[in-house]
């Protein structure tokens, strides 16, 4: 399941094209339950790119540098020691 929480936000739908009004102080929250598959591959020279997908195929991709990315490794290596989710 896919959740999108859209907030400022409007768009104009005129002959099929979407244009944005207002301002662009738009803001998105993108939220997914139920993880069919997940992967990371490189993405680019510099980059990592995490890729889930859901069950009715909805995808989110995410871009990270190295770094972030070791540090979310770092976070599910304490979970695995300190969190009963890796019983």
């Amino acid at each position: 399941m896919l959740a999108l929480t859209l907030e400022e936000f409007m768009v104009e739908l005129n002959d099929g094209a979407i244009k944005n009004v207002g301002p662009n102080n738009k803001a998105v929250t993108a939220k997914m339950f139920d993880v069919e598959s997940a992967e990371a591959r490189a993405f680019g020279d510099k980059r990592v790119k995490l890729v889930f997908e859901d069950e009715d195929e909805n995808e989110i991709q995410i871009s990270l540098f190295p770094e972030d990315v070791q540090k979310i490794v770092d976070d599910i290596d304490a979970l695995e020691d300190e969190s009963a989710v890796f019983d």
